[in-house]
């Protein structure tokens, strides 16, 4: 990459954080506040009057600063130049279920795509004040610290974080198969419920490995970018490159990266497991 690129690169990395920190701010000021919560369709997906004021106030800096970007944002869907190469992707509020119960496990995400490839990211919690920063060939940093991903090479001695979709009430492909069998032949897998955040996770080493399904690309597009400054690596479940409208990603340290895919691929639906009957959401009686 140019010297042109990089500093190019290092005016979005900065525009990134302006943007974060300004819409952490937002969610800093509604912490604990909410008069009402809403629903988007499906169950336990919500929004707030935080996820759209924080989303507000990170598009008042996007525009301010390039205006002639393209951008994708949860709430308000997609905006601005849709020719451009560049293209934002925001969560304003990544985690709204933590957020709405003062579970401190949430993050403002801004990723930068360029030519549909992620470039920068910044994560920012405001209420744990961790601010997450990467941009390609750049590095990642944590609080302004380089970080790097851990050094464990083996599923047995390793601590994995994974989520849940919106969706998964309604299908069998729910993940929950992949969380009981990983289960067991890890020390343990985690359920943040932030997306971003599992990513920054696995950057700074906190964590081996993340699988998640049922994502959209302002949940991973800053992440992404995180994980592989950091030394990681991001693919498909199978090891292949990744698709960021699948809704399906692996990262890891990347060395336990080959186990974890063959591992995963190896899983079949929870209602064909030995001796587990077939589940299904059922309303309260």
């Amino acid at each position: 990459m140019s010297g042109a690129n990089f500093d190019r690169l290092h005016v979005f990395l900065d525009i990134a954080t302006e943007a974060a920190l300004e819409g952490g701010a937002v969610l800093k000021s509604y912490w604990g506040k909410l008069d009402e919560i809403e629903e988007k369709g499906r169950p336990g997906d919500l929004v707030t009057a935080a996820d759209k004021a924080s989303e507000a106030k990170v598009l008042e800096v996007l525009q301010r600063h390039v205006p002639d970007h393209g951008i994708l944002a949860e709430e308000s869907g997609n905006l601005g130049n849709s020719a451009s190469p560049y293209l934002w992707a925001i969560d304003p509020l990544d985690g709204t279920t933590n957020y709405t119960h003062q579970y401190p496990v949430f993050a403002v995400s801004i990723g930068l795509l360029v030519d549909g490839f992620p470039q920068v990211g910044v994560v920012y919690n405001p209420i744990r004040n961790e601010l997450f920063r990467a941009a390609k060939g750049l590095g990642a940093t944590r609080n302004r610290v380089p970080i790097r991903v851990s050094t464990i090479d083996s599923l047995d001695r390793s601590l994995l974080v994974t989520g849940f979709a919106y969706d998964r009430h309604d299908t069998e492909d729910n993940n929950y198969a992949e969380f009981c069998y990983l289960t067991h032949l890890t020390q343990g897998v985690r359920r943040g419920g932030s997306a971003s955040l599992d990513l920054a996770d696995v950057a700074c080493g906190r964590i081996d490995g993340y699988w998640e399904r049922g994502l959209s690309p302002w949940d991973i597009a800053a992440g992404i970018v995180l994980v592989e400054e950091a030394g990681g690596l991001v693919t498909a479940y199978n090891r292949s490159p990744l698709d960021l409208d699948s809704g399906r990603l692996l990262a890891t340290n990347g060395q336990l990266h080959d186990e974890l895919s063959d591992r995963l691929c190896e899983v079949s639906p929870l209602d064909r497991l030995p001796g587990i009957g077939h589940l299904r959401h059922r309303s309260p009686v």
